[in-house]
């Protein structure tokens, strides 16, 4: 009798591992070889100019340090935001949760939410459950949450009988949720997709690129200030150098891992460049906004030169869901 039952649990439980960690085709598709390439391309490069720029004299001593710490940031930021991806498509909605509630952490302590307990504990578990939703690819639970969870987010409180201040928390509250839950969790319902590792990666890959390329184009020719109040290092020309560069990886990338369906066309391949694109830059500045509204320069101080997770996760949080159902619409999530 055990020999019977043990090859039937061995048929469930395997199955179940392979849905989390299932690395026997990881760089099967040619976006997933060019964007780890890439990557690992252009930290070396990074290292190397750095090594160079310092070592003629062109790079002031805090200058070089600054890079340098951002640098050796990346070496762990990369494994990070793609590791999760690699291992398998559970492994990447669960990196996607992990990443969210860390999020929501920094969030929470810049505008002090987390003394909201009780808000603070509606918020996490309304991200386990996007979680949770998409780690059972239930897209009707999943379209279903925001509205249940804002329910009780404005509900649940009304026991503690506090009406001071119950715009503001619960406010803070939904926003968090809509963000870090529902926004973020768009990334990680990719992983229902038999190209999830192309689409994921692509759109991290992206998104990264978006703001270095704004950076350099508006440090070597930008000179109008885009939005000063906001972000007063943001120029026009780093934003409109941006928009054409990630466009352009954008559609080509998409090309690649889109092949052969709806979306394997150049307007639609354009469109889907543009929304990452207008859209990182876009989520960038959501949460310039947040930052100058509380009167801080960084959401965390995890990684050295670059600032909490926050701050490297905050052009996916728009990008995420305009992408996604922009997929959806045109090719569907397959």
């Amino acid at each position: 009798m055990l020999a019977a039952i043990e090859p039937t649990i061995a048929a469930r439980v395997d199955p179940l591992w392979h849905r989390f960690v299932s690395l026997g085709d990881v760089f099967d598709a040619p976006v997933v070889r060019i964007v780890v390439g890439a990557t690992f391309a252009l930290l070396a490069l990074a290292f190397l100019l750095t090594w160079i720029l310092g070592k003629t004299g062109r790079l002031r001593p805090e200058t070089k340090l600054d890079l340098d710490r951002r640098n050796r940031s990346w070496l762990i930021l990369a494994p990070i935001l793609g590791g999760p991806v690699l291992l398998g498509p559970g492994a990447a909605v669960v990196g996607v949760t992990i990443l969210s509630i860390a999020c929501y952490r920094e969030f929470a302590r810049a505008t002090g939410l987390f003394r909201e307990k009780l808000a603070s504990t509606l918020v996490v578990l309304g991200i386990l459950a996007i979680g949770v939703a998409t780690l059972d690819d239930w897209y009707g639970l999943f379209q279903a949450l925001p509205a249940l969870v804002i329910c009780m987010i404005l509900a649940v409180p009304i026991v503690q009988d506090r009406p001071e201040r119950y715009i503001q928390r619960t406010g803070l509250a939904i926003m968090a949720f809509m963000m870090f839950g529902y926004g973020l969790g768009h990334l990680g319902y990719f992983a229902n997709d038999r190209e999830y590792r192309s689409i994921i990666l692509l759109i991290l890959f992206c998104v990264q690129l978006n703001d270095v390329v704004a950076y350099v184009c508006g440090k070597s020719f930008g000179h109008r200030k885009l939005v000063p109040n906001t972000s007063p290092n943001k120029t026009l020309g780093g934003s409109l150098g941006a928009l054409v560069v990630t466009t352009t990886v954008a559609a080509v990338l998409g090309r690649m891992t889109f092949a052969d369906t709806p979306l394997d066309s150049w307007p639609h391949l354009v469109a889907f460049g543009l929304l990452l694109a207008i859209g990182g830059q876009l989520g960038d500045l959501v949460v310039s906004s947040i930052k100058r509204d509380v009167k801080i320069k960084d959401m965390g101080a995890t990684f050295p030169g670059h600032g909490g997770i926050l701050d490297r996760l905050n052009s996916t949080l728009l990008v995420a869901p305009a992408v996604f159902h922009y997929v959806r619409y045109v090719r569907g999530i397959e």
